[in-house]
């Protein structure tokens, strides 16, 4: 089996999709399922994301090689053994290949749903797997109401149970080290408003200078102030799943927002010969990189001079750990519900991807923490 990625010349209804996984047999001829799967699958199926193509296009290569190998049928679902093609996979995963947990599930992911894809292709009669009942995480008490599952949720029976690693997080002391040792006033900006916020490195990427508004104006005298994040507004902003959302910016974030728009981002801006619309830029005046690769790479190197180990998915986590121990202390004077304002900031699809900070919260000592915006405006000033 062979995985290529296609040039621009690859082109689907007129429209050319570089990039976009192809498997091939040995031969070289077309692996024709996988092939007709991926066009639905990427294309006009779940999966919004370019991100996506090269790890769909990746499990299935592995699993049709290992069916390869093995001489086994992709559609022999019906071959009689209590250990399915999948679950035989599954477990060479484990035990022959070594491979991490989350990586094996997330495999499995895509192979099931080529199954299923094939199944209402009438390709295969069965599923070469079931289904079972696991528990699922319970809401909190205050959201029952929206949680019907009954804590129990559907699960295919070939998948391993997922063992989620907690997020690592920064404390206020590694947060305000990280700042001081960002010198260059750009970066340390950036880092500042990924602490700030919690967005993704994309989002910080291609943030859009036309969202930085003067704080003063007359009907933005609240304490935070609301930004609408589209993707389709026309200043290029990147969303996951090209969702837009709406966020809340603290007025003196956006006060440190408006002054780097004005007195520190030009000196970058100049160096373009066209007018850029991210508001932060690289040092030759263009936008970072749209996946914000690049700014990770920033911050890696100033947590190394920090003596942190850190990346900007980590600041997000801070963020995010912080504010929620923040809300929750203020709960009765603000009456917001700490997890549901948390899951709209972070633009989490799922109330349960965000109650994962739950459990870093209980890893801080309540007399310990202060309030996280106010502590973070006292290291911006002190650096």
């Amino acid at each position: 089996m062979h995985l290529v990625f296609a040039t621009s010349d690859f082109v689907i209804s007129g429209h050319p999709y570089p990039g976009f996984p192809i498997l091939l047999r040995d031969n070289m001829e077309g692996c024709a399922p996988v092939n007709q799967f991926f066009r639905f699958y990427l294309l006009r199926g779940p999966i919004g994301s370019k991100k996506s193509w090269a790890n769909t296009g990746q499990a299935l290569y592995d699993y049709f090689s290992f069916l390869q190998a093995h001489e086994l049928a992709w559609d022999d679902v019906d071959r009689g053994e209590d250990k399915t093609l999948v679950a035989a996979y599954r477990d060479y995963c484990f035990d022959v290949a070594e491979l991490a947990r989350n990586t094996v599930r997330n495999r499995l992911l895509y192979v099931c749903a080529f199954y299923e894809f094939a199944l209402r292709q009438t390709w295969i009669g069965n599923l070469p797997f079931g289904f079972e009942e696991r528990r699922a995480p319970r809401a909190p008490a205050l959201l029952a109401h929206v949680d019907a599952r009954g804590g129990k949720t559907s699960v295919r029976d070939v998948m391993p149970r997922a063992h989620k690693d907690i997020p690592k997080f920064l404390s206020s002391e590694q947060a305000k080290a990280l700042l001081q040792a960002a010198t260059n006033p750009h970066h340390r900006m950036i880092i500042r408003f990924a602490l700030g916020t919690g967005l993704r490195r994309e989002e910080l990427a291609t943030f859009p200078l036309a969202l930085v508004v003067a704080p003063d104006s007359a009907d933005r005298q609240a304490r935070n102030i609301r930004v609408s994040l589209s993707p389709r507004d026309g200043h290029g902003m990147k969303t996951k799943g090209s969702k837009p959302r709406d966020i809340y910016i603290s007025r003196r974030l956006m006060e440190d927002l408006r002054h780097y728009a004005v007195h520190v981002r030009g000196e970058r801006a100049c160096l373009s010969a066209r007018e850029q619309k991210a508001l932060f830029l690289n040092q030759e005046g263009e936008p970072f990189s749209a996946d914000g690769k690049s700014l990770d790479r920033i911050v890696r190197l100033i947590g190394q001079k920090a003596g942190v180990r850190v990346w900007t998915h980590m600041l997000r986590h801070t963020y995010a750990t912080h504010t929620l121990v923040s809300l929750q202390r203020s709960r009765d004077r603000n009456r917001i519900e700490p997890l549901a304002f948390l899951q709209q900031q972070l633009g989490h699809a799922s109330i349960n991807t965000t109650m994962v900070y739950l459990h870093l919260v209980n890893e801080l000592a309540d007399d310990a923490v202060l309030a996280y915006d106010d502590e973070l405006n006292n290291w911006a000033e002190e650096c």
